[in-house]
């Protein structure tokens, strides 16, 4: 008897077992290939924009994947870095054998955690709760809740052109018997559609004539206890090339051939990760495309083309990447395909991942509607906790749009629901200044110790490192600068007047392109390299920064008052005919989810509001 199985051990699945484990729950972990833990079937990164920033709260709140993507990262790269600090984001290239082979590792050496090889043919459920699995080999295994993370491989199928093939990523396994039991137990399933590039044997590349990419020659991480990192000089490099009018030309030519335009995709494909036929067709004004050949492995000759995802036949593949700038000899090590799978709609869970009509059964992953391993990892961790909490007899840990990149994107999820492969962007985030890729630590690190996922250790590292900015803060407050400083030097060097006035070092720091490590060496003070970019973006950014906590405040007022799962929202009146259905698809648990869930007007949440004020002693 284990207190939790945890479905899958993809990303999702390994954050929530490892979580759940190192809180002392008995916990077992069932995965079709114990040689594929945490792999990486389609793109060889981790992070990128919003993307990074969830790999950072993930490192707060106590997961794995951030220590692993640091310690096996071929390139560490800050993106958008010409923008505000509220889109700066890492994104690491990955060694992907590497990463799964630690991930692995860490699994199989986990105290209070079992991995076993197997397929899950059916979730057990008893009187509306999860009360164990049942193996296709290993006959049953019960459980006091379940958590379901199987990715892209639940009725998965590989398309190329016209072929079918029943399977999951990597010619892994699939099972269609997970599916029905599901169905059989009232939950709505509905089909998804992802895909992935083609690899080519990285020395068959003519570099020459594409654009070097490098990483950034700074120290970065995912995690803040990562002290090392691959210097500089030893990371592996990215390359730029572009499609070219023949490329697009073959494309057109043999459209009726893919996957997507000749009928056989049933699932919706992903918006913000299009094939390169869909690119071709969305974007026909578009004269050529971009293309990022990314290295997978130091133990592979192989590149991952970045951008070519496609569900081609292999000849037509194959004109296609000779059609490339750089490719025009290369060879191809596996072609691309695409994968159509099962996912679960997420307007049948609760905001702490659990299933709303069956007790102990909490999802997280792909199968939620969402893409990425990023997004995957944070909504098992979430998950993991949850589940936890609840065995405890404790509340769930709800994370505020305000507070995470993985709040929004689980306010989003069982909000709104999805119709597509779910992608995080930082535009989804309006609280984004707010929700940095410096401050994950800050705003979420104080949650992962009182849940139990951070040691009391880590958690006095961050109280004193909170200390310490406040320390810094005060020094620059109490340095008052004037025209006989030797800081007018520096001020001289960026183009301003000299200092007329007497003012402070923190006021001067918000003048553009005032730097704090510059700005450090004119003034009687030390500040350690660790502090200074986030000393800089908390001081110039200050005013917006409390503007947008106090918009979040505001906001916060609406989640605090909460909707009972009894309303029945046909008998509220006054309510919209569309404000009826969707609140009772939804079940919203606070009046604020309520104002974000599509079609709901702010008419409907005043008319709640009263509502509720009027009936409140009868839920």
């Amino acid at each position: 008897m284990y207190d939790v199985i945890v479905v899958g051990a993809g990303h999702a699945g390994c954050e929530a077992a490892l979580s759940l484990a190192h809180r002392g729950f008995k916990t077992s972990l069932v995965t079709i290939n114990i040689n594929h833990i945490a792999k990486m079937p389609c793109n060889p990164s981790v992070g990128g924009p919003a993307k990074g920033i969830v790999v950072r709260e993930i490192d707060a709140l106590g997961g794995m994947m951030p220590k692993v993507a640091d310690k096996t990262a071929l390139q560490f790269k800050m993106l958008n870095t010409t923008k505000g600090p509220g889109v700066w984001s890492l994104r690491v290239q990955s060694d992907k054998l590497a990463y799964s082979r630690m991930m692995r590792d860490i699994t199989l050496n986990t105290p209070n955690l079992e991995v076993i090889e197997d397929i899950v043919e059916e979730v057990l459920f008893e009187d509306h709760k999860a009360k164990g699995v049942r193996l296709q080999k290993g006959g049953i295994l019960n459980s006091r809740a379940v958590i379901l993370t199987t990715g892209t491989y639940m009725d998965s199928c590989i398309m190329v052109s016209a072929n079918v093939t029943p399977g999951g990523p990597d010619g892994d396994a699939t099972t269609k018997n997970l599916s029905e039991s599901l169905r059989n137990a009232g939950l709505r399933l509905f089909r998804l559609k992802t895909g992935t590039p083609a690899r080519i044997k990285t020395d068959s590349i003519d570099f020459s004539k594409t654009k070097y990419e490098p990483g950034t020659d700074e120290f970065l991480s995912f995690s803040y206890d990562t002290k090392e990192i691959r210097p500089f000089n030893e990371q592996k490099p990215c390359y730029l090339t572009y499609t070219t009018e023949k490329t697009l030309k073959i494309i057109r030519d043999n459209l009726n051939k893919s996957s997507m335009y000749s009928g056989v995709v049933k699932g919706v494909g992903p918006r913000y990760c299009p094939s390169i036929e869909d690119k071709v067709v969305r974007f026909a004004d578009k004269e050529r495309h971009q293309i990022f050949l990314e290295p997978e492995s130091l133990e592979l000759d192989t590149t991952y083309v970045q951008g070519f995802s496609t569900s081609m036949p292999h000849d037509v593949q194959e004109e296609m990447l000779h059609s490339l700038i750089g490719l025009e000899n290369c060879v191809i090590d596996k072609y691309a395909y695409a994968i159509e799978y099962d996912a679960i709609d997420p307007l049948q869970f609760k905001m702490n991942l659990e299933c709303k009509d069956i007790e102990n059964f909490f999802i997280a992953g792909q199968i939620l509607g969402t893409s990425g391993y990023e997004e995957a990892a944070g909504l098992g961790l979430m998950a993991g906790i949850n589940c936890g909490l609840k065995l405890e007899g404790r509340e769930p840990l709800i994370l505020g749009r305000d507070e995470s990149y993985i709040g929004v994107m689980i306010d989003d999820l069982i909000t709104k629901g999805t119709k597509e492969p779910y992608r995080l962007l930082t535009s989804r985030a309006e609280y984004r200044l707010l929700l940095r890729h410096d401050n994950a630590d800050q705003r979420l690190m104080k949650y992962g110790y009182e849940v139990g996922t951070v040691s009391k250790e880590r958690y006095e590292r961050l109280l004193n490192k909170l200390e310490t900015l406040k320390r810094y803060k005060e020094e620059l407050q109490n340095i008052h600068l004037t025209k006989k400083s030797k800081a007018n030097e520096y001020i001289r060097s960026l183009g301003f007047d000299d200092i007329a006035d007497m003012i402070t070092a923190y006021d001067i720091i918000k003048r553009p392109d005032v730097k704090v490590k510059d700005l450090r060496e004119y003034l009687e003070i030390e500040i350690d390299d660790e502090y200074v970019s986030q000393l800089e973006i908390e001081i110039k950014y200050e005013g917006y920064i409390e503007k947008a906590k106090k918009e979040a405040r505001r906001m916060l007022k609406m989640d605090k008052m909460k909707l009972s799962d009894k309303i029945d929202y046909t008998h509220v009146p006054n309510l919209s005919l569309e404000a009826r259905q969707k609140l009772n698809e939804v079940k919203p648990s606070t009046l604020g989810q309520a104002s974000r869930i599509s079609g709901i007007n702010p008419s409907d949440i005043q008319v709640l509001a009263i509502y509720m004020k009027e009936h409140n002693n009868e839920y």
